[in-house]
């Protein structure tokens, strides 16, 4: 094969990459898998030694290890073996790195063993499972989520907290400025840094606007399909760091980065369309909801807090839930029409467009670990016709919220996810303890950890 042949798949790359390169010489390809916390792993190399036809490798112990890199020790035969995963580029995921010196390409893998099956532990692989389970009942689920975030003065001392960043005016955000024009005017050069990156990795933004935070602004992304989308947040996190990092700032994706201010969520609006006919199976013929709709509702809100680990995975997850003060972060599962004080929220819509939205989210999730979990809740409300309870009108008094509570802490997150049993058989038995291993492992870090608070009340004063 000539090398004019070999290289012919550069010539099928989408045009926004084309636009990017503008005729330079291509320097290198990152080839990139997102591991358990939704952290970019993989390898970088130059053009001459990539084709999507040559086998790539990394250790599947990457998949054992805590977001601070601490290996965990679990039941696994040969765990230490080191056996080696085989990366296969997904070629529709192709896009520029808009921030990289020289014209550089990234590639999302799909990752399998040796003999070409799907790695259990690989997050993406786990999302294609939960759509499979859709598909072999004719439907196909539909996403859109919202990426709420802030932009920080750079944070280099952990001792220290978090701040604000420094508008064009000179001065530190202020919060409480949602919908504010002038807020979002404020950090123009990071917005439209990250805008710049969008184009030419070809992704599309659906609507900007600040949010309650200081600093804290919020990026819809159009609905599609759910690998589709997990894919865009995937690469949207990592465009929103680095153009904050050109602006002199940083941009977190923390749940809760500052006491004072809100937390941060992933918002995700699900609907489901009939595979053969298009239509929207919340909907019926003359637009009244479907009991399909209903039971969705219903699973989800007796699964979700089950799979708390997946859209609330860090110690950090919880302090959103710390108080409803902010109706933007529910402490429930309860669901209502066009109420923003329930967890579950059904927006106000045409019959094609009926969906349910999750704002338990957090932001901090793993994309394509937590809209899978998400859809295997109202999966499971529709394969077990789980009905609902009754709809929310208004703010929720004291009982209603103790009927719909989600687990505030980690810990008893993980205690529920260790009991649910039909969440683990439809995400994988194998996946699941192993999530709940390293997941564990991150919470007993995070215990023997002594925090500024202790030492500022406790070591004198007691």
């Amino acid at each position: 094969m000539s090398q004019s042949e070999s290289r012919s798949w550069l010539d099928k790359l989408p045009a926004a990459f084309q636009a990017y390169r503008n005729g330079r010489r291509l320097d290198e390809v990152e080839c990139i898998v997102p591991d358990l916390n939704g952290m970019s792993r993989g390898k970088a190399m130059p053009l001459k030694k990539f084709s999507p036809e040559t086998p790539i490798f990394l250790p599947i112990s990457i998949f054992y290890q805590t977001i601070t890199g601490q290996d965990v020790e679990m039941d696994i035969v040969n765990q230490w073996a080191e056996s080696d995963m085989v990366l296969v580029p997904d070629m529709s995921t192709a896009m520029a790195v808009p921030w990289a010196k020289q014209a550089t390409l990234q590639i999302i893998h799909d990752l399998q063993d040796l003999d070409g099956k799907p790695i259990f532990c690989a997050p993406r692989n786990i999302l294609k499972h939960v759509i499979g389970l859709y598909e072999q009942r004719g439907w196909q689920p539909v996403v859109a989520p919202e990426l709420e975030f802030y932009l920080t003065k750079p944070n280099i001392d952990p001792n220290e907290p978090i701040q604000p960043p420094v508008g064009r005016n000179g001065r530190s955000g202020t919060a409480l400025q949602s919908y504010s024009m002038s807020a979002v005017d404020e950090y123009g050069p990071v917005i439209d840094t990250i805008y710049d990156y969008a184009e030419a990795a070809g992704l599309h933004i659906d609507s900007v606007i600040q949010e309650d935070g200081a600093g804290q602004v919020e990026f819809n992304l159009t609905h599609g399909d759910p690998l589709l989308l997990a894919d865009q947040v995937f690469y949207f996190k990592r465009i929103i760091k680095e153009a904050a990092l050109n602006n002199n700032m940083f941009a977190t994706f923390m749940a809760k980065p500052m006491r004072d201010q809100p937390g941060s969520a992933m918002h995700v609006h699900q609907s489901v369309v009939d595979i053969a006919s298009g239509q929207n199976i919340f909907s019926d013929a003359q637009g009244n909801a479907t009991d399909l709709f209903r039971y969705f509702i219903g699973g989800t809100q007796k699964h979700l807090r089950e799979v708390m680990p997946f859209i609330a995975p860090n110690v950090n997850s919880y302090r959103r839930f710390e108080s409803e003060a902010n109706s933007s972060a529910p402490t429930n599962l309860a669901w209502g029409y066009d109420n923003r004080a329930t967890g579950l929220r059904v927006p106000h819509s045409g019959a094609q467009d009926r969906r349910l939205e999750n704002r338990v989210i957090g932001v901090d999730t793993n994309p394509y670990l937590s809209i899978a979990a998400s859809l295997v809740c109202g999966y499971l409300g529709m394969v077990n016709q789980i009905a609902p309870g009754a709809p929310a009108e208004g703010e929720l008094d004291d009982g209603q919220r103790a009927e719909s509570y989600i687990p505030t802490t980690f810990d008893e997150s993980l205690r529920i996810f260790a009991n649910a049993e039909p969440v683990h058989q439809a995400l994988g038995q194998d996946f699941c303890r192993l999530y709940a291993e390293v997941k564990k492992e991150e919470l007993r870090q995070f215990h023997r950890e002594i925090s500024p608070w202790e030492r500022e009340h406790l070591l004198l004063n007691v």
